[in-house]
C-alpha cells in the first residue's frame, strides 16, 4: 500500500494542514523504516518498542508527536483496532520568553524600514503567528472597524483579530500606494510575491540585535506571547485572550497568567500581616 498517500488523502479529508500532513508522513516512514513490517503486522507492543528506542534520541515532545502520527496511521488510516493508548512523555511545562512593553517598545523603535516596521508592529499589535500574518490578504481587512480575520489559522479555523487603531491610517495607506486588490496578500516582496516566513524572522532577529536585546530567546512568536501577556496585564479576562489567540482550550491561555508581571498578582503574602 502507498502509505504517504493513504496519510495524505485522510488528512485532506479531515482538513488537516500541509505541514502537519507532511509530519505525519515523516513519522510514520521513520517508524516503518525501524520496524520492517508489513502494516497489517505490526503488533502494538512493536510500536511500544520503537517509541520507548526513540525516548532515549529524542525530546519528550518528540515521542508525542509521533505517538500521535502513529496512532494516526493504523488507526484512522487502517482503521484497526489496537488501542494504542500508551501514557507516554508529557510535554513539561514551561513558561513562554515575553518581552516587556519597554523592551517591545525598544524592538520595533530600532526598525527603520517602515514597511517592516508595520510588519512586525501588526505582528505583535494583532497576537498573530508569523504565518497568519504573510497570509492576511486585503479581503480579511476591516479597518474600517478595526479588525480582521484569520483564515484557515492554525487546526484550520478561522477567527477574528484586532487592529490596532495605531496602525490602521498606515495599513491603509500601504493598499492605496501599492495598488492592492481584494485577493492580493497584505505584504508583498518587490517581486509582489508574498512574503515568506524567513524573511520576517531576520527582521525580528536583527530588530532584536539592534535594540541590545538577548537575541537567543526572542523570536517571532515571542511577540505574541507578550501581546496575550500585556492584555492579561491590562486587566483582560482569560476567555477574550483565549479568542483573540484562537485557542482551542482556556488552559493553553491560563499559562500567561503566570508570565504577567507581580504586580498583577493581587494576593498578599500571610507574612505581611504577622508583627514580627
Amino acid at each position: 500500500m502507498d502509505i504517504d498517500e493513504s496519510i495524505r488523502k485522510e488528512c485532506e479529508r479531515r482538513r488537516f494542514s500541509v505541514r502537519t500532513t507532511e509530519t505525519y508522513q515523516k513519522c510514520v516512514y521513520n517508524f516503518f523504516k525501524s520496524c520492517l513490517k508489513e502494516p497489517r503486522r505490526v503488533t502494538k507492543k512493536d510500536i511500544k518498542e520503537f517509541l520507548e528506542n526513540l525516548s532515549e534520541k529524542c525530546s519528550g515532545g518528540t515521542v508525542h508527536v509521533y505517538l500521535n502520527a502513529i496512532k494516526f496511521f493504523f488507526e484512522d488510516c487502517l482503521h484497526r483496532n489496537m488501542q494504542i493508548n500508551i501514557k507516554y512523555c508529557r510535554r513539561p511545562q514551561r513558561l513562554p520568553f515575553v518581552l516587556s512593553r519597554e523592551e517591545v517598545f525598544k524592538l520595533i523603535d530600532s526598525i527603520k524600514n517602515s514597511k517592516y516596521k508595520l510588519r512586525v508592529s501588526l505582528m505583535y499589535g494583532a497576537g498573530l503567528r508569523v504565518s497568519e500574518l504573510i497570509n492576511l490578504k486585503i479581503k480579511d481587512l476591516n479597518t474600517e472597524k478595526n479588525f480582521g480575520f484569520v483564515r484557515a489559522g492554525k487546526g484550520n479555523k478561522d477567527r477574528i483579530f484586532i487592529i490596532p487603531e495605531s496602525l490602521k491610517d498606515k495599513i491603509e495607506k500601504l493598499i492605496a500606494e501599492e495598488n492592492l486588490q481584494r485577493e492580493d496578500y497584505l505584504f508583498l516582496t518587490n517581486k509582489r510575491e508574498k512574503y515568506s516566513v524567513r524573511s520576517l524572522q531576520v527582521i525580528v532577529k536583527r530588530a532584536a540585535k539592534l535594540a541590545g536585546l538577548d537575541c537567543k530567546e526572542i523570536h517571532c512568536h515571542t511577540l505574541r506571547h507578550s501581546f496575550a501577556t500585556h492584555l492579561i496585564e491590562q486587566g483582560q479576562t482569560v476567555s477574550e485572550v483565549q479568542a483573540l489567540l484562537g485557542h482551542k482550550s482556556p488552559e493553553t491561555t491560563f499559562i500567561y497568567i503566570h508570565t504577567a508581571t507581580p504586580n498583577m498578582i493581587k494576593v498578599k503574602s500571610p507574612l505581611d500581616f504577622l508583627s514580627l
